[in-house]
């Protein structure tokens, strides 16, 4: 039984040529003549908040209404950090993640004995917290104008952050594919799997052992930890954050995000983030005041025709396709 799992998880675990290609676009797309790498470093953000959503939503079943939270928190440390003197941009990423981990670490201990509509109102009602209070705190966080006087040393000493945006691009990159790297390894080992059984039957889970409501509490901690490197790398790579980056509507919008590429598929949030923010970016322009009826509608036609997401039914319809073994 014991080789039988092991050798599951190992062909799990393998990379796929598309998942190879996924990350070669991106540095395509950079050497691409008129990419708008601003653009595109936002959407490799997104996705990698969106990434730290699905940990909880689509691998463990635990809904979030107040996830931005976590993404202004580390957000406001690399601000903070970058305002004090501690302008090194990697350390500081790190700084941040771990700020925004340890609070979600105390937030799953909170939420891990809650269900359904109390679960819910506990994670709005932390976002809404701290939002007023950011809004608030001008003398600390600058309110409504932001924070200001960020600075941001040159990425290992040599690349400083222009105003065309390749070191942030490149820089957005590399963190997010290390990072869905290690989500990766995560979703695909042993505690991964668990998380699995426990969104899908808490109670045999509970049976046989398994520590449910401590996989919950380190689901939510990493699951910060990711949104916070999320939120950091906004502040870095823009030199500026606001309390715009721990809104209801920043929370919101990531929901919608998951719903457009689909989840507990690993890179579902990427997918969305690309469909939602080139399509926000468009759409506003065409119309700045009704550009999200358009989005409206393209969920309701995302729900109607690719149930579960954009990711999972590709990947139906190539299973459906794929000629079966002899």
């Amino acid at each position: 039984m014991a080789d039988a799992a092991s050798a599951f998880l190992v062909r799990r675990q393998r990379i796929s040529g598309w998942e190879i290609g996924f990350w070669l676009a991106w540095l395509a797309l950079y050497a691409w003549p008129g990419s708008n790498l601003g653009l595109l470093g936002q959407v490799l953000i997104w996705g990698l908040f969106a990434l730290s959503l699905d940990l909880v939503l689509g691998y463990r079943g635990v809904a979030s209404l107040g996830h931005a939270a976590f993404f202004g928190i580390g957000a406001y440390s690399a601000g903070f950090l970058g305002q004090a003197g501690w302008t090194e941009p990697i350390s500081g990423l790190l700084v941040a993640g771990l700020v925004a981990g340890l609070v979600g670490l105390l937030t799953g201990r909170i939420l891990r004995r809650l269900h359904g509509v109390g679960l819910l109102m506990v994670t709005l009602g932390l976002n809404l917290l701290l939002y007023d209070f950011v809004q608030r705190s001008t003398a600390l966080t600058g309110g409504d104008d932001g924070l200001q006087g960020i600075t941001i040393a040159p990425l290992l000493g040599l690349f400083r952050f222009d105003m065309q945006g390749h070191t942030a691009y490149l820089y957005t990159l590399a963190v997010a594919a290390l990072v869905t790297a290690g989500v990766r390894a995560l979703v695909h080992s042993a505690w991964g799997l668990a998380l699995l059984g426990a969104r899908d039957n808490p109670r045999r889970m509970t049976m046989l052992g398994a520590p449910v409501a401590g996989d919950l509490v380190w689901a939510f901690g990493i699951s910060a930890a990711i949104a916070g490197v999320a939120g950091a790398l906004l502040t870095q790579t823009t030199q500026f954050v606001s309390p715009e980056a721990m809104s209801f509507q920043r929370s919101a919008d990531l929901l919608v995000i998951l719903v457009i590429g689909g989840a507990a598929v690993l890179y579902g949030g990427f997918v969305g983030a690309l469909v939602f923010v080139v399509l926000r970016d468009q759409l506003a322009a065409l119309n700045p005041v009704y550009w999200y009826f358009w989005i409206g509608l393209l969920l309701v036609l995302i729900v109607a025709f690719f149930r579960g997401g954009i990711v999972p039914t590709v990947q139906a319809l190539l299973r459906r396709w794929r000629p079966a073994p002899p």
